[in-house]
């Protein structure tokens, strides 16, 4: 009992760092937004998607070098997945969430190219009958030139962006100096907050007998997608909801391209062995199912969040029941 004392306190800590971090991240980067008259997607796909995705890199070079490859790709899934289902599903309760037009018709279709890109890479067995699946060196730098093509596509949208809000003036919240201060000290508080959750979370976890499998796609997908989580939740009471989908689809195409791509590209082909069907299924089913809802009406009602709930709730169900099987 008291092992387990210390990492509960590491838990706690590590949720109070995450809440302020998140808190301030959303006000700094809503500011910088409006001071370079860019759009808030912009700054969701680009400034807090990469900065709230480095947790899950950290996880990736890490389990990696220690040889842990059913960690790495459980963390890429397991986030890709709670990012829509979960992250969206609960902002769109706390307030439906608007998706420009732009959004819909092309950086939606980007990350579900890129996500059935990637399954068509891991599936050796079926498509090449090689003995199992793997993703290759030559798989990651695949991915990395999807990131590349991504970041090209994110340069002319800002370019374009800038010149149609040039004549707009919209007053920011806080000063240009202070913004970029709240957004580094913000991002750094949901690093290491979730960082401190993570590693305490799965020290719990291990001491209670779960296998790495469960472990990476519930507790660290979770963990390193705390603060994405926090940040939705925050954006949301905020009404900052151009920050949650630029957040979610940039986070989603990070965690597929940088995530996964530059670890395996460095120190080469993994080969997961417990990960089922069903869980690179449902990364695609996400992605396509956060399509068609923002297709038809260009938003997310709070009953088409409480659908991906319930999506989420039952995919997980049957996750730990086969673990408990």
């Amino acid at each position: 009992m008291m092992d387990l004392i210390l990492p509960i306190i590491l838990l706690v800590v590590g949720f109070v760092l995450l809440i302020k971090g998140a808190d301030w991240l959303v006000d700094g980067a809503s500011s910088i937004a409006t001071h370079f008259r860019v759009s808030k997607t912009l700054i969701g796909l680009t400034i807090i998607a990469f900065g709230t995705s480095a947790p899950e890199l950290a996880v990736s070079i890490s389990s990696l070098a220690n040889g842990s490859t059913d960690m790495l790709l459980g963390n890429v899934i397991g986030s890709n997945i709670m990012n829509v289902l979960l992250l969206i599903g609960i902002g769109a309760i706390i307030c439906p969430i608007k998706v420009s037009r732009e959004t819909t018709k092309k950086e939606l279709p980007i990350l579900l190219l890129i996500s059935t890109a990637l399954v068509v890479l891991f599936l050796d067995i079926s498509l090449n009958d090689e003995p199992s699946n793997s993703i290759t060196r030559s798989d990651a730098i695949v991915c990395l030139l999807f990131f590349a093509i991504f970041l090209y596509y994110l340069i002319v949208m800002a370019k374009r962006n800038r010149e149609t809000k040039a004549t707009k003036k919209e007053k920011p919240k806080y000063k240009m100096g202070m913004a970029c201060i709240m957004s580094v000290v913000g991002l750094v508080g949901l690093v290491g907050g979730s960082q401190l959750v993570v590693g305490s979370a799965t020290d719990i976890a291990h001491m209670m007998g779960v296998s790495d499998r469960i472990i990476a796609l519930t507790i660290i997908a979770l963990g390193t997608s705390l603060p994405e989580l926090v940040t939705t939740i925050v954006a949301a009471r905020k009404k900052e909801t151009d920050l949650i989908v630029g957040n979610i689809i940039g986070s989603n195409i990070f965690n597929i391209c940088i995530v996964m791509g530059l670890p395996v590209a460095i120190f080469g082909t993994i080969t997961p062995e417990s990960f089922e069907m069903i869980d690179i299924v449902m990364m695609i089913l996400s992605a396509l199912l956060l399509f068609i809802v923002t297709r038809r009406d260009e938003k997310v009602s709070r009953r088409e969040g409480a659908l991906m709930l319930l999506v989420f709730v039952v995919y997980y169900g049957y996750i730990v029941y086969g673990a408990l099987a």
